[in-house]
This record gives structure tokens, sequence and C-alpha cells, in this order.
């Protein structure tokens, strides 16, 4: 028998316990749930603002839905600790984000109350609106709730879903996770209010409920509410933006208090017959101090002090690649003003903050819009500005048509910050920067180039800036340089030509980008054990300095290629040229080294390395494999 002291979230195993709960229990449990949150983050790091301000909204969906048949969809997923703890993982909360742990997103193969995978934005409502139509259609699913947050609606993906759900007419459930504002009215009276409009015997209807909550509301709330929905929706009077695509608008409640969520909540379930939208306003850390007064609201943190919320970084000498390009950015806006700069919702992220400090008016963050962002670059660099496009590699992907259409199409010469290049860590394979190798030297009139180090970066911004006959990119990793001496002033490079970093003359290592170090390691490997290695650094995929790889190719019995990126990239683009030449026919041994055609979980980027066969002494045994030698017990090659 449970005895009464016993802390609510202990007794509960899944969602089916919390169905069992009293509401006063389910406010309680909340309570705990934020603890454990914190108290879980502090130790592996993660996304903790976005987590705590869904805490209830978590709660109360398991308890008035029926996961995992009613499909829960967390647009990103970077919200979903308090969900996982619910739902059977709270043993393995605290190996988020490590490896062989929980990943720090939604994901299928993890739980069956992950029924839809995500770590990019704004595709909850589609994922919701494709299982109302498997449940339509006789598939054993029952409703879909989409949570999203204020940020992610702003997305055309986003729309687009929303004018599909609407024509569609289907039941359906959006819930709107607003984080940027609070609710005016008294909490209390809201609460009081709306318990007894839902709660009702004969209830009103839900059309009704929908059409006329605000207009129902007593006196000193309508207003506070009015002001709400407007910011929100953009409509001063009439109906709410949702409602013209064919939604029913509910809202705005108070996201943390259970007295209006459960009620509501309830009342659409039971009601709904088509799509509802219900607008719910929480705050992004809600529930602790340092999250809830920090500037980032701890929306990415690193293992922190509970007590004083004092996070733990690592130090280092070496700045990182981010920092670095940031301030050669600035540097090149200093001198051009026709240097401008955008970015998708993530101006410290990339770097751009650093400029936006100095130059406030050139910077330009159009949220979550890569689409939008890469053709109005495109439109900058046609009227004569020098744009800088910055956007990770794993988000730039969703902005392909427009590099294609609106950019290399036209030649214009619109510049790419591509960070996060290459495998990122904890964030796992959503996030790992392996296809825009592949994916932009395939086009006509690109030019891409890869940061063998953060000197090598100073260098390749200069470049980018003084680049005006065509669209020019630059791809560099997350994370921390290797510490080499850096210049005064970024110098722009001749386009297409790369350099010898180390003369041999057995086999040749020729890196693409940040793996440079570990084929320099590989070479002092293979020096201990007899053999000569020339290190090479490409700098440009495209065009292909062709002149350097044959020297290589001429004077090497081997020649093997590195890159942090899938097949298909720069070792492809380097065989093809090679096979054209005959070089193969004469017998030069060629390796290539990329990423595994496979997605690899979240660690440590040191271990996806080694996950990904591209460590020092994975290039060093290709190499040796290459040149058919065979090495002696002591290390020696053996004649």
């Amino acid at each position: 028998m449970t005895r009464p002291n016993t802390p609510t979230l202990d007794r509960v195993a899944g969602p089916a316990d919390l169905r069992a709960l009293g509401d006063a229990e389910l406010a309680a449990l909340a309570d705990e749930l934020r603890d454990e949150v914190i108290s879980a983050v502090s130790e592996t790091g993660g996304h903790l603002g976005s987590s705590l301000g869904v805490v209830e909204l978590s709660v109360a969906i398991h308890a008035v839905f029926n996961t995992p048949f009613d499909k829960l969809v967390w647009d990103v997923g970077h919200q979903c600790y308090p969900h996982k703890v619910l739902t059977g993982r709270r043993s393995r909360i605290r190996t988020l984000r490590q490896k062989d742990g929980l990943s720090g997103f939604t994901k299928r193969s993890e739980s069956e109350y992950d029924p839809f995978g995500a770590a990019h934005s704004s595709t909850s409502i589609s994922a919701a609106l494709g299982f109302a139509v498997g449940r339509d259609m006789g598939q054993a699913t029952g409703d879909s709730i989409a949570v999203i947050g204020d940020g992610s609606i702003s997305a055309g993906m986003a729309y687009e879903a929303m004018n599909n759900a609407g024509h569609e007419g289907r039941r359906m459930f959006v819930i709107l996770n607003d984080n940027e504002m609070s609710i005016a009215p008294p909490v209390g009276a809201m609460s009081k209010y709306l318990s007894g409009l839902y709660a009702s015997p004969q209830g009103a209807a839900f059309e009704k409920m929908a059409e006329g909550f605000e207009a129902a509301l007593p006196g000193p709330l309508r207003e506070g509410a009015r002001r709400a929905r407007q910011l929100v929706t953009g409509f001063p009077g009439g109906g709410t933006l949702f409602e013209e695509l064919g939604f029913s608008y509910i809202g705005p409640i108070d996201g943390h208090d259970m007295s209006q969520l459960l009620p509501v909540l309830r009342a659409a379930r039971t009601r709904a017959t088509g799509p509802v939208l219900i607008h719910c306003c929480t705050v992004k850390g809600k529930g602790y101090a340092p999250a809830e007064t920090s500037a980032d609201k701890y929306h990415g943190v690193s293992k922190f002090d509970v007590i004083s919320g004092t996070q733990k970084k690592s130090k280092s000498n070496a700045p990182s690649y981010t920092s670095v390009f940031g301030k050669a950015l600035t540097a090149e806006a200093e001198r051009d003003p026709r240097v401008v700069a955008v970015t998708a919702a993530m101006p410290s992220g990339t770097g751009l903050d650093i400029l936006a400090d100095r130059f406030p008016a050139r910077v330009f963050d159009v949220g979550i819009a890569e689409q939008h962002g890469v053709t109005f670059a495109a439109g900058m660099a046609a009227s004569g500005l020098r744009p800088f496009c910055a956007i990770y590699s794993t988000f730039l992907q969703r902005g392909y048509d427009q590099i294609v259409h609106d950019v290399a199409l036209q030649n214009l010469p619109v510049r790419f910050a591509i960070d996060r290049a290459g495998l990122v860590g904890a964030d796992g394979a959503t996030h790992a920067g392996a296809f825009d190798i592949g994916y932009l030297t395939n086009l006509p009139n690109m030019t891409v180039m890869a940061a063998g180090d953060e000197a090598e970066l100073v260098h390749m911004v200069a470049t980018a800036a003084a680049h005006d006959d065509g669209p020019i990119a630059v791809r560099y990793p997350r994370g921390e340089g290797v510490g080499v001496d850096m210049p005064a002033q970024g110098e722009p490079m001749e386009i297409g030509k790369g350099r010898i970093v180390r003369e041999g003359t057995g086999v040749a290592l020729l890196s693409f980008g940040a793996h440079l170090s570990e084929c320099l390691s590989a070479a002092e490997e293979l020096e201990q054990m007899g053999i000569s290695a020339t290190v090479a650094d490409a700098r440009f995929a495209k065009p292909l300095d062709t002149q350097l790889v044959g020297q290589l190719a001429r004077h090497h019995g081997a020649l093997v290629t590195v890159e942090q990126g899938a097949c298909g990239g720069f070792g492809a683009h380097v065989l093809h040229h090679l096979a054209n030449r005959g070089a193969l026919d004469r017998g030069l041994k060629v390796r290539t080294m990329t990423l595994p055609d496979r997605f690899i979980d979240q660690a440590s980027p040191a271990e996806m390395y080694a996950d990904a066969g591209l460590t020092s002494a994975d290039i060093s045994r290709t190499a040796i494999e290459a040149l058919g030698v065979v090495i002696a017990p002591f290390g020696q090659v053996r004649a």
C-alpha cells in the first residue's frame, strides 16, 4: 500500500497513472517533475528553459489524452524532457544526450510515446494531420495533438500545414505554446471563471465556447485576453488568423495553471469535431530563477550547479570557430559598408551577435525561415550588397531549393557561412552537418571552402567577402579551434588553390576541412612506423585544385582523402577527376574517408568520429592498407 507521504512522481510509472490522480495531485506532481528535470539537466546539460516551460502542459496532456494511442507530437522536441520522465524513461533521464543514452529530442525508436521524431522546427502540425488522416482511414490511432511554440509557428511550413488542416476539417488539436508574453488578467479570477464555464453539467456548446471565448469573459478579464490574442494573431478585430484558416481558436490560457489547463483540454477533447487551436501562454525557464532571469532563459546549457545556476564550461585557450567567424565578419564589415548578414533565429549560435553589437542595422534575423532567409539574401546580393547567410549545415538543408533556384541559377554572390559542419556531439544525428559538401558541390556556379583551422577561417571570411563572381560557401565545425596563431587580418585566398602542410614521399593525406589536425596526427603515427606522409589541405572542394591533386597522385604510391561529410562529397570529386585523367589506370591507390552511410547517435564529438572510423588511427590504418605494406609487431614496416 502506498504511504500518504510518498512523492507523487514516485507513483507514476507512465501516463496511465496520471489519469488516476486528482487535479490537486496533478498540480503537486508538476512541481516535483520540475525539480526532477532541473536536477537531471544539471548533470547532463541540454535544453532546460524550454522544458521547464511545458512541465504543467506535459502533465495535463498525458492526464487528459489517452497516450500513446492518442499521438502527442512535440515540435522541435527540445522541450520533451518532462514528457520523457512521465513516459517510463525517468530511470534513464540522467543519460540524456550521452553516448548510448536518451536522445535530447523525441525519437520513434526510443519509445512508443514518441510517435514522430523531431529536432528541426515546424513539422508537428503536418505530422499530426497525417495521424488524423490515418485514424479516419481506419488505422489504429486515436486523436493527434501537436504542441508548437510561437517561434516555430512563424515558419512557413506550419502555416502550410494549418491551411491544409483547416481545409480538411478533421478533428485534431494544435496547442500553441506561447512563451513570449504573459496573461494580464488575475490568474485566480481566470481560473475560477474557466472552471465554471467548462465544468458545468450542461456545458456550453464547443463551437460557442471557441468562438466567444473573449466575449464570454467577465469585464475585468476581457481586455487582457483581447490583447493577448492580438499579439499572437495580429488581427485587431473579428476572427483570428487561425479561425480564418478553419480552426476553432481557444485562448489565451495560463499554461502553468492546472485549474485552467485541465478543464480546457477536457472540454476540447470531449466536444471538438474539427481542428482546434488552444493558445497557452507559458514562461520559458518557469520555476527556476537562474533560468527565468537569464537572457537566453537557459535555452541550451552545459552542466550546472543547481543552487547557483553557474554553468560548468570547459576551459580552453583556443577560440571557438563560431566566435572566430563573428569577429572576422565584423572586421570585414568595418572595412566594407556593403557587408550585411542574415540569420534564421540563431544570432548568437552563428556568431552574428558580435556583428549585431557593432552594426545592428546590418544584421537581419528572419526567424525560423531558412527558405526566406536564403532568397532574402539573394535579393540583397542582386541589389549590390554583400550578404552573408549564416545558417547551420543541418538547417541550411531546409532552404535547398532556394539555394538552387534563387542563388546558384542566377549566379548571385550570396556568401554562405555554414556552422556546425560535421558531427556535433550531444545533439546527435538530427543536427549533424553531414550533407552540405555533397549538396553544394554539385551545383553550377558554386564555390565551396572548408576551414582546416581557425586561422584559415579568418582568411576564408575575407575570401568570401571579396568574391563577387557567384555564390560561395565556407563550412566549419562546432566547438573550439586547434590553437594556431591567428592572423591580424584576413587575406583573400586564390580561388581553388590548396596548400601543402607537410612534405612526405610515401602516401598523401588530402584533407578537406577541420580534420586536418587528425591527418597531421596520422602522419606522425605513420612516421613512427617508417612511412613518410605528405599532408595537404585542399581548402576548396569546388573548384577542385586539380594541379595539387595531380601532383599528389604523381609523387605518391597512395592518396587518401579525408572529410567531415557524407559519401558523395569531396572524395567523390577527387575520384571523378582522377578517373577522367586516367590516373587510376596507372596504378594509383586511392581511398576516400567519409562519414559512413548511416546516422550516428549522440555522444561526444570524439566518440562519434571514432564510431565513424575517422580517427587519426583510422586514417593511418587506411593509408597502410592502401600502400599494401605489412607492419611488424613493433610498428616498423616489414619489407
